[in-house]
Order: C-alpha cells, then structure tokens, then sequence
C-alpha cells in the first residue's frame, strides 16, 4: 500500500513540473519570442534594435542573477532616457515568472 501510495505521489509530482514546463514554453513563445526569438538568441528585428541578450551564451548567463530576472519580468527594463526597453509582465504569478527564468537558465548550452 506504501508503494502505490508513493508512487502516486511522484507521479503527481511529475506531471505537476510537466504542466510547469508546458506553461513556461507557451509564455515564453506568447510574451518573449518576439524579441528574443524562440531559441533565446534574440536574433529577431525587435531584438537587435532594442539590444536583447543572447540567452544561449554562458557569459550572457553568468552575468544576470535570477532574482534579476524574476524583477525585470514583472517590472520591465527601461534605458537610461526612460524609454522602455522590456515592458512588463505584471499580470503572470511568482511561479509563471520563476518558470520562465528556469526556461531562460535552460539556454545555455
């Protein structure tokens, strides 16, 4: 009985983080892709004109922490004038927004 009792609970488990990563790619394709392209290079129009970072280099990694990340999610970034830069993404939950940056983390090769 402890068996099933604890194998249900991994799976639980398991299809839990599933649903995680399955909700952190469809914002990512929904609110980020856009600027930082599918792959997290930021090779698209808007991401070379605003200067996006390349999410698959490791400096790029290593230079940002991730409570960083999780503010500039839910605050935006903006330049030196004010000019917005990343708008915000107010509306997503702590755990959407620690989701995206674990996605982030993910490009890295």
């Amino acid at each position: 009985m402890k068996n099933i009792l604890l194998l249900a609970v991994m799976f639980g488990l398991a299809a839990a983080l599933s649903a995680k990563g399955a909700e952190a790619n469809e914002n990512w394709n929904t609110l980020c892709a856009k600027c930082h392209g599918a792959d997290g290079k930021s090779d698209t129009k808007i991401g070379a004109k605003l200067g996006a970072k390349d999410f698959t280099d490791a400096k790029v990694q290593a230079g940002f922490k991730d409570e960083e990340a999780f503010k500039t999610i839910k605050e935006g970034k903006k330049d030196k004038d004010d000019k917005t830069l990343m708008k915000a993404f107010d509306t997503l939950s702590g755990d959407e927004v620690k989701a995206l940056v674990a996605y982030v983390r993910a490009f890295q090769k």
